[in-house]
C-alpha cells in the first residue's frame, strides 16, 4: 500500500454499526488527500497489502487521542491537558520512530538492496509520509489551541495571553519578574569568529535573537535558551491569568542588550533522536554473539547511551512562523538538519507544556473527581495487622482493576505489610517503571533493613526511565539488596511480585501478577489488571522465572505461566489454532482480545487464518494495529476497535472461546514483535471461576460502549461509536466506576 492511501479520510463519515446500534462519526482530518491509487479489490492473506504501516496506524491513533481534545463535551481543562498529551505524543514519536526511520535509511545507505517493512514500504517512504501526517495533525493541535481552547481559557477567568496584551502595570509586573527571577539565570549565547554555534539540546525552547548594535553594520546572532527550572505559564498577579515564559525573556531583552539599536526575537526548538536499546549497539563486546561480556558492562551501556542520546543527530527543527526564511536555513545548517525536517509554527511551541498548566480551583472545566476504592475483599482488613492481607489472599484469588480499585490499599498495602511481617522470608519484584519517591522502592528497603532476602529485577533499559532507575538499583543494593540490572540482550518488562512466607503448614508464596508497572502515580491514571493469589503452582512457577531473571539461566519448564522469548508465541499459537479446530467441528469458537497494540504479522497471518476458518474475533486495541478489520475476503469475521477515555488503556486481556468452557489470560505482553521476540514478558490463565465471570463482565462492559470506542473501517479508517436513538450513554470507564463503586459499598462482600 501506499502512504497516499493511508491517509485519512474526509471527516463526518457517518453511519449505523450493526453490532451497537450506535451512529458514528469518522475521525478523518479537515484536509482532503489525493484519492487512493492501484488498491486491489481482493487482498491477498500473504500480500504486504494485507498490513497497515505500523508507523502510520499509530499516527492514526494520535488522531483519535487529538479528537479528545477536540471534543467540545469534554471540559475545557481535560481538553488542554490531552492538547499537551499530543505535544508529548508527536515528540516521543518524532523522537523515537521517526529517528529510528533515519537510523534505518543511514545504515542502508551504502547497501544495494533495499529492505521493506512487511507493508512493503522502504525507509524513506515511511519516513515521508510519517513527516507529512505529524505536521498536519500537529498544525491541526496548534489551531486547536489557538483558535479554541485560549479564547475559551480567556473566557473561564484563566487566559493565556500574549505578552502585548497586558495592561501597563502588569508588564512591569511582569519586569520585575524577569529581573528577579529569570534574567540571573540567563545565559547568552553570541554566535561570532570567536564563539561557534551552541550545542542545542533536545525538546529544550530557545530564543534567537537578532541585533544590531549602534555604530556598526553587521548583525549578530544571539541564543538564549528559555529555563526549564521556571514555571513555563508565569502566572500574574491577582489570578489575571498566565504569561508564555519565553514571551517575558523576549518582550525584556533590552534590560540585557541596552545598546542594541535594534532587536528581533524569534523562537525555535530541536527535537533530536533517541537512541535505541544499547545492546543493538555495534560495539566490540557485542560484535560477536559468541563474546564474553564484560560483567556489570549494562551499566555503562546504558550510561554511554543516554550521553550519546543528548548528542543523536536532529529529527525535527521548529520555528516560530515569523522567523525570516533566512535565518530558518541557517538555523538549519548549523544544526545539520535537512530542510525537510524544518516546521513552521503559528502560534506557542513546546505544547507538551500544557501538561503542566495548573490551575487551582475550576471544578466545573474538570472531570468529575474519581477516587480509586478499596477491592471489597480488602475493605475488611486490619491495616494494622500485617498479616491480614495474607489471610484473605489464602481465601482465593484476588482479581484487581485499577485505577477503579486502589493500588494503594492492594498492592503497595500486600508490599508493606510483607516489609514488616515477621513471617515474610524474603520479596522479589521487578521495576519497569516506578514513580521519583516511590512508596514501593522504600518499602523494599525497609524489608532489606529488617533483614529479610530482597531480590529486585530493575530493567534500566525502560525509555527514558534509565538514569532514575538506575539511580533506584544502586540505593536498594546500599541496604543489602539483591539487584539484578535486566537480562542479557532482552528488555525485561514482566510485572511480578513474590512473597515468600514461613506459614504453620510450611513455606508459602504469594505473588501478584499484573499487567502495570509498580508505580503508584501511573496507577491512578493507567488502566491495568492484576492478580493476587498464593495457588502454589503458580507460586512455584513465578519463583522459578525471577530465579531465571537473577540467575540468567532459561528455566526448562513454565508450567502455568506464558513467557517470552521462550514459549508464549508457540502457546498463543496453539490456542488460536484450538479454536480453528472448535470451528471447523461445529463447536463454539471465537478470540477476544484486549492490548495495547498488535503488530507481530506472524501473530496477524494467523488471526487471517483464523477468521477465513470461521473463527469469529474481536479484537479491542487502544492503538497502533497493522492488522485490517472487515475486509472482504480477507478478514470478514475480524472486528477491531478503539477504547478511549480519561484513562490510558492499559491491561492486557485474551479470552478463548474454547467449545463453550472459556479460557481467559492477563499480563504484561502485547501481540508485537518486540513483545514476542525480544523481551522478557509473562502471561497467566485465569482459572478461579469467581475471577472469570469478572474479566466476562469487564469484556461485556467494553463491548457495549457507545461513545468512547473507535471501530476500525475496511479502509482502515477509524469512526467513533455515538448513542443513537436517544440510547443512553454508555462509555466503558465511566461504567467501571459505577459499577465498581457501587461493589464497594455493598456490605455483602463474598469470600
Amino acid at each position: 500500500m501506499s502512504p497516499q492511501e493511508h491517509q485519512n479520510k474526509e471527516a463526518l463519515v457517518a453511519r449505523e454499526d450493526p453490532l451497537s446500534g450506535a451512529s458514528t462519526i469518522a475521525d478523518g482530518p479537515t484536509e482532503k488527500t489525493s484519492a487512493p491509487v492501484g488498491k486491489p479489490q481482493k487482498i491477498d492473506i500473504d500480500s504486504p497489502d494485507a498490513l497497515i504501516n505500523r508507523e502510520l496506524s499509530w499516527l492514526s491513533f494520535a488522531r483519535r487521542v487529538l479528537a479528545l481534545a477536540e471534543d467540545p463535551e469534554l471540559p475545557l481543562l481535560e481538553r488542554v491537558k490531552f492538547a499537551g498529551i499530543m505535544g508529548m505524543l508527536y515528540d516521543e514519536f518524532a523522537m523515537k520512530r521517526m529517528g529510528g526511520l533515519k537510523r534505518k535509511i543511514e545504515k542502508r545507505k551504502h547497501k544495494k538492496k533495499k529492505k521493506f517493512s512487511p507493508d512493503g514500504l522502504s525507509a524513506e517512504e515511511e519516513l515521508l509520509a510519517c513527516r507529512e501526517e505529524l505536521q498536519k495533525q500537529a498544525r491541526i493541535v496548534s489551531r486547536l489551541v489557538s483558535e479554541e481552547l485560549r479564547p475559551a481559557l480567556a473566557a473561564a477567568g484563566i487566559p493565556i495571553l500574549e505578552y502585548s496584551e497586558l495592561q501597563d502595570k502588569q508588564k512591569k509586573q511582569m519586569q520585575r519578574y524577569f529581573l528577579d527571577s529569570v534574567e540571573p539565570i540567563l545565559t547568552p549565547l553570541a554566535v561570532d569568529v570567536s564563539h561557534p554555534f551552541p550545542f542545542i539540546s533536545n525538546l529544550g525552547l530557545n530564543i534567537a535573537v537578532e541585533i544590531q548594535e549602534t555604530k556598526k553594520k553587521r548583525k549578530r546572532f544571539i541564543r538564549i535558551k528559555v529555563p526549564a527550572n521556571r514555571p513555563r505559564w508565569v502566572p500574574l498577579p491577582d489570578s489575571a491569568g498566565f504569561v508564555p515564559l519565553e514571551q517575558v525573556i523576549a518582550f525584556n531583552l533590552g534590560r540585557l542588550f541596552p545598546k542594541a539599536a535594534d532587536l528581533k526575537c524569534y523562537f525555535f526548538r530541536v527535537t533530536r533522536v533517541a537512541k535505541d536499546d544499547p545492546w543493538e549497539r555495534t560495539i566490540p563486546d557485542l560484535e560477536d554473539p559468541e563474546a564474553d561480556i564484560i560483567p556489570g558492562r549494562i551499566i555503562g551501556m546504558v550510561t554511554e547511551e543516554l550521553t550519546a542520546r543528548k548528542f543523536a543527530g536532529v529529527t525535527r527543527l521548529q520555528v516560530s512562523a515569523d522567523m525570516p526564511k533566512k535565518m530558518q536555513r541557517w538555523i538549519a545548517e548549523q544544526l545539520k538538519a535537512d530542510l525537510s525536517e524544518l516546521e513552521t509554527v503559528e502560534g506557542l511551541l513546546s505544547l507538551a507544556d500544557l501538561m503542566k498548566f495548573q490551575v487551582e480551583g475550576y471544578p466545573e472545566l474538570r472531570d468529575p473527581p474519581q477516587h480509586p476504592v478499596t477491592h471489597p475483599r480488602l475493605r475488611r482488613l486490619d491495616f494494622s495487622d500485617s498479616a491480614d492481607i495474607f489471610s484473605e489472599i489464602r481465601k482465593g484469588d484476588i482479581l484487581l482493576h485499577h485505577p477503579y480499585h486502589s493500588f494503594d490499599s492492594s498492592i503497595l498495602h500486600f508490599l508493606q505489610c510483607a516489609a514488616v511481617d515477621p513471617q515474610v522470608l524474603a520479596i522479589k519484584l521487578t521495576i519497569y517503571r516506578t514513580s521519583s519517591d516511590s512508596p514501593i522502592v522504600q518499602a523494599l528497603l525497609e524489608a532489606a533493613r529488617q533483614g529479610k532476602q530482597v531480590a529486585v529485577l530493575v530493567e534500566i533499559t525502560a525509555r527514558f526511565d534509565e538514569a532514575p532507575n538506575i539511580a533506584w538499583g544502586r540505593i536498594l543494593e546500599r541496604e543489602g539488596a539483591h539487584v539484578a540490572y535486566g537480562v542479557e540482550r532482552l528488555k525485561t518488562h514482566v510485572k511480578l511480585a513474590l512473597v515468600v512466607r514461613e506459614e504453620a503448614d510450611g513455606i508459602r508464596r504469594y505473588v501478584h501478577v499484573g499487567t502495570g508497572n509498580y508505580h503508584t502515580i501511573t496507577a491512578r491514571i493507567y488502566e491495568d489488571m492484576g492478580i493476587l493469589s498464593c495457588e502454589p503452582e503458580l507460586g512455584s512457577n513465578v519463583a522459578s522465572l525471577f530465579n531465571e531473571l537473577t540467575g540468567a539461566t532459561p528455566s526448562p519448564d513454565y508450567g502455568k505461566l506464558m513467557v517470552a522469548p521462550y514459549n508464549m508465541r508457540e502457546r498463543f499459537t496453539g490456542l488460536i489454532h484450538r479454536e480453528v479446530q472448535h470451528s471447523q467441528a461445529g463447536r463454539p469458537s471465537g478470540i477476544w482480545a484486549k492490548m495495547n497494540q498488535l503488530q507481530d504479522a506472524r501473530m496477524i497471518l494467523e488471526l487471517y487464518r483464523a477468521g477465513q476458518a470461521g473463527v469469529p474475533i474481536t479484537l479491542n486495541i487502544r492503538g497502533l494495529c497493522c492488522l485490517r478489520a472487515g475486509v472482504p475476503g480477507l478478514s470478514e469475521n475480524i472486528r477491531v476497535y478503539s477504547t478511549l477515555g480519561r484513562f490510558l488503556e492499559h491491561a492486557r486481556i485474551y479470552r478463548f472461546e474454547n467449545g463453550g468452557d472459556p479460557e481467559f489470560f492477563i499480563g504484561s505482553a502485547d501481540w508485537m514483535q518486540r513483545n514476542l521476540n525480544r523481551r522478557m514478558e509473562t502471561i497467566m490463565p485465569v482459572t478461579d471461576s469467581t475471577l472469570k465471570m469478572e474479566l466476562e463482565e469487564t469484556l461485556q462492559i467494553y463491548e457495549n460502549d457507545n461513545c468512547s470506542a473507535w471501530d476500525m473501517q475496511p479502509d482502515d479508517t477509524y469512526v467513533k461509536r455515538q448513542p443513537h436513538n436517544n440510547q443512553e450513554r454508555h462509555a466503558a470507564q465511566e461504567m467501571f466506576i459505577e459499577l465498581i463503586g457501587k461493589q464497594s459499598k455493598n456490605k455483602k462482600i463474598q469470600s
